[in-house]
């Protein structure tokens, strides 16, 4: 399993009991795993509300939340297939963590 972080930008009009829907629906593709290879959740950190820098979907505000998880690459997709058709979700970045 590899380590990855992922970085989530949600709608600031998004009530804060939907926006942790959104973590407990990515928490639970995390542990699925990949055909039953279960993956674990490190650390969940719920940055605020924030100013953006340039609209996105007709947004100018959002809330950030940053998750670190080891998972196998193979359930990745299905994250993002998730992330995507989610329309709370602005924008998201899964970023794979060096093995130092």
């Amino acid at each position: 399993m590899r380590e990855y972080e992922l970085y989530l930008v949600i709608d600031a009009d998004v009530a804060d009991e939907a926006a942790a829907a959104i973590v407990d629906r990515v928490t639970s593709l995390v542990v699925a795993g990949y055909e039953g290879t279960g993956g674990e959740v490190v650390k969940v950190e719920a940055r605020g509300k924030r100013r953006l820098t340039y609209a996105i979907k007709r947004r100018v505000e959002s809330q950030d939340i940053v998750l670190t998880f080891r998972t196998p690459p193979r359930a990745l997709p299905e994250i993002e297939r998730v992330l995507t058709l989610d329309e709370q979700v602005l924008r998201y970045l899964v970023v794979r963590l060096d093995e130092d």
